[in-house]
This record gives structure tokens, sequence and C-alpha cells, in this order.
């Protein structure tokens, strides 16, 4: 009797486990272009020797170079979308390096998300190994190196690949406590508000001064008047600074600011509402940089059918019920389902406390969602 997808990916968990553990004592932070590269060398070698595929390197000055791996050859394409850089800083991995306790593995960037990109790759073993490897597809794995600060240097790398495929499967993990995936995401912004005032003693002078703190208080209570969130809109702002000391009247304050939105027509209202803002005090002065950065994950009828697929493998293939959620959080599958590719986010590992010390991932949930990644591959 042959092995189901499930049981076939399941003999591959130790050495699986074994790669996880080299890649998670890797240091990989975004803005390390060294410790990058070396990680792209690595996941270079384990994709060629894995899956007998081939990886077309895409070299950066400055950002960690990128990976494009493929497997197959045929005439549809479908994409998978991960990437290999951490929040965490050069040194994390000696400080806590990887570690399996009851049944589940720790270490930075474990959940988000190196076991994804792990699971990724021997789904497509899987497919080879078992003899369903779709003659008509091509598989194209693309390993970003910059996603954890928004992407900047791979936006239009990502989205090129995007509009050539039918469908993608982006590997970030899915969203507990179900497992459920992810159809839709909020868009999201950030905006820079700086404020100049005019400085003074705040004992002597007062009124000769003009108070960027108090500008700024009031242009706060605007900024948090526009979140509505029946419309799925946020506006925080979550990072203040301003003044020298508490007998000077400020002349500098600035506030950083968070938007997220539910749809593309919200993100031009907000927009509009930033772009608009003039000072409530006659010689106060307001400069905001920064804007929209990824667009929204809106839940189409392609995207809808895409899960109802995933659902209907999981019942009859591997015997589990799979929900689907939307999240205000962002990934690179934003810019992907912007430009019209059916995505389903939320592929990766099951664990927990992402961007935290106690991330971890579940060992025994590796072999269920590597095979859905497969079966999905198969039959989209």
């Amino acid at each position: 009797m042959s092995l189901s997808m499930k049981e076939h990916i399941a003999s591959y968990v130790p050495e699986l486990l074994q790669l996880l553990e080299e890649s998670v004592n890797m240091d990989s932070p975004s803005r390390s272009k060294a410790s990058g590269d070396t990680m792209a060398d690595w996941y270079t070698r384990q994709f060629i020797r894995i899956t007998g595929g081939s990886v077309e390197r895409y070299k950066h000055p400055v950002a960690g170079d990128r990976l494009l791996c493929q497997a197959g050859d045929g005439p549809k394409q479908i994409l998978l979308v991960g990437h290999y850089d951490t929040v965490w800083p050069l040194g994390e991995a000696e400080r806590r390096p990887f570690r399996i306790e009851q049944g589940k593995a720790y270490g930075p960037g474990v959940y988000d998300m190196k076991a994804g990109l792990l699971q990724a790759i021997f789904a497509i073993k899987a497919l080879q190994d078992t003899g369903r490897f779709p003659e008509d597809k091509k598989v194209v794995l693309l390993i970003n190196s910059d996603e954890e600060i928004g992407s900047p240097t791979s936006r239009e790398w990502i989205e090129e690949a995007a509009r050539q495929s039918a469908a993608a499967f982006v590997l970030e993990p899915p969203m507990e406590p179900s497992g459920a995936l992810k159809t839709s995401r909020k868009g999201s912004g950030n905006y820079k508000l700086a404020v100049k005032g005019k400085s003074a003693h705040a004992g002597v002078s007062p009124q000769k001064g003009v108070s960027a703190i108090q500008e700024l208080a009031q242009q706060i209570q605007k900024l948090h008047s526009w979140t509505h969130y029946a419309r799925g809109s946020t506006v925080n702002v979550g990072v203040v600074h301003g003044g020298i000391g508490s007998n000077v009247v400020a002349e500098h304050a600035e506030a950083e600011i968070d938007v997220r939105v539910a749809t593309n027509e919200e993100a031009e209202r907000i927009e509009r509402e930033i772009a608009a803002l003039r000072p409530y005090h006659p010689d106060a002065e307001l400069t905001v940089t920064g804007g929209m950065n990824r667009p929204p994950m809106v839940r189409t009828e392609a995207i809808a059918s895409l899960y109802e697929l995933a659902r209907r493998l999981a019942q009859t293939e591997l015997a589990a019920q799979l929900e689907e959620t939307g999240t205000g959080g962002v990934s690179d599958g934003n810019f992907i389902a912007a430009v019209g590719t059916p995505t389903l986010d939320g592929l990766g590992a099951r664990g927990d406390h992402a961007h935290s010390p106690l991330e971890y991932i579940l060992i025994e949930e590796i072999p269920f969602r590597a095979a859905l990644l497969a079966l999905l591959i198969e039959n989209c």
C-alpha cells in the first residue's frame, strides 16, 4: 500500500528538523547583507540538492540577495513566496540557539519563517518522489531578503513573478489558534509627522514660544479620529518624541503613525486626510513624510475559490477541517493579490509568538501543513 502524501512527508521530518536547526542557527537580519547572502548560499544548496531544481540569484548592492527557485518546466506557473530575513539582530542565534522541547522547536526565525520555507521545499520533493508533480506546471519559490522591513528592494520583483502566475501560496504562518488560512489582509502605511514650533523659557516668557508638543497633541487627536472600525481602518500614533526639558517650550516634536486599511478606497481617504493636515497654531509648521506601503489583500471570488479548494483537500485527503480568516497584519501576499493573482496566505508552519523570544513551531503539524501545500500545487 502506497503512503499518503502526509505519511510521505512525515518520513522527511528528521532531515527537515536537521536543516531547520542549521538555518535557525544562522543569523539573517533584514539589514545585514553579509549574513543575508550567506543565508542565500545555504538555501541555494539545499533547494538544488533536495529537489534537483534550479536557482536564479538576484543580487542587490545593499539588501541580501534574493532567490528564484524553480522546479518543473510546464506552462502553468505556481508561485510560492517566503523570506529568509528575520527581525533578530546579529548574535541572536548564538544567544538563543535552536532547541526542541516537548514537541516544539524554538529559535530566532523558526516560526517566522524558516520552517515554512523548508516545508515548501519538502512539499515539492514529495510531489516528485510520489510521481505526482504535475507535468503542466512550473513551481517557482521566491525567497525574499527584506520582507520584515516592508520589502523595499523586492516589491517589483515579487509583483513581476505574480503577474506570470496562475496562483500564489504565501508561506507565512497561519492564524492561530485554529491554523486558519488568510484570505484577506489589511493594507498598511507608515507616516511621520514633524512639528516645528518656537522655543522659549517656560517660566519667564512662555508667551513668546510656540509649543510643538501642544500642536502635536492636537494633531494626534485628529489623526486618531480617522479610525473607522466598521470600514476596517485604523490610525495609530505609536511613538512620539519632543522637547528638551520641562522648563522649555518645545520647539520640535514628532509622531510615528501606523495606518491599516481593508480597502483601497479607505487608503485613498486617509492619504487625502493626511495630505490636508494644517497647523492649529498659525506659527507652527508641519512636515509629513512616508506613505502607504502595502495595498490591502482583498478577498476576491478567485481567492475564495482557492480557499474552497484548500478546504476540500484538507477534508477529503487529510481528514481535517480548515478555516479561513482575515488579519490586520501584512505580508508579501498583499503585493501579489493586488496585481490580481489568486492568493492564499498562511501556508507556513503552525506555532506561536512571532517576533518574540518565545517563538516556536509545532513539530507534529509539519506533515499536515507541507502535505496541504503539495496537494494545492497538484490540484490548483
